[in-house]
């Protein structure tokens, strides 16, 4: 009995020796791997400063796109903008254009002064505030008259509706006076003035 517990002992102790000897000789290496770069310190800088070149690449890429789309939605705001600006200024433009009507109507009673003078005072010094007030709210509006006598007459923006002669050279082309008022609004030309132009004949004469 004490010779199987012996023998029992010594297959224990063999086996123990034997799972030993391969966990420490038996250890399988991958032949594919480069055992000398695998811990190369340049190599591993290398490889990280061109992942940092890339990132940063990257990112320069992504910055220049947002830029680019801050910079375009910036834009489409002031466009937006200037487009609300354009219509709120011009909203009104049909309507001034027709209460233009009503000024004319004005005009043409002033304009006859001996019989506007025999109106009763009372009753024409109340019509002269109304017409004043109300060029006044025109005005607020951005209604202004145009007055282009002694300028240079200008087809994009007056109508020569009479042709005078003169004998000054310096009055050709200048427009000599206002047959009927024209408008801006806003800057913008909504009705544009009648005009008496000069002529100087002694200049067709030379040309």
């Amino acid at each position: 009995m004490n010779k199987d517990k012996e023998e029992k002992k010594d297959e224990i102790k063999e086996n123990d020796n034997n799972q030993a000897d391969i966990s420490v000789d038996d250890v399988v290496y991958d032949s594919n791997v480069d055992s000398d770069n695998l811990f190369d310190p340049k190599e591993k800088i290398a490889k990280l400063k061109a992942k940092i070149k890339e990132l940063e690449s990257e990112k320069s890429e992504y910055m220049n796109g947002w830029q680019r789309e801050r910079a375009d939605f910036v834009n489409y705001k002031k466009r937006v903008e200037n487009e609300r600006v354009e219509t709120i200024k011009f909203a009104n433009e049909n309507l001034i254009a027709e209460l233009l009507a009503v000024i004319e109507s004005f005009d043409m009673a002033f304009s006859n002064k001996e019989a506007w003078e025999k109106v009763d005072k009372t009753w024409r010094v109340g019509v002269e505030y109304i017409h004043t007030q109300f060029l006044k709210t025109l005005k607020e509006n951005g209604l202004s008259e145009i007055d282009p006598v002694g300028q240079k007459f200008d087809p994009s923006i007056h109508v020569a509706e009479e042709m005078k002669e003169v004998q000054s050279e310096k009055e050709d082309g200048i427009i000599l006076k206002v047959n009927k008022k024209g408008f801006n609004l806003n800057g913008r030309v909504i009705v544009a003035p009648n005009v008496v132009v000069g002529e100087c004949t002694s200049l067709k004469s030379k040309a």
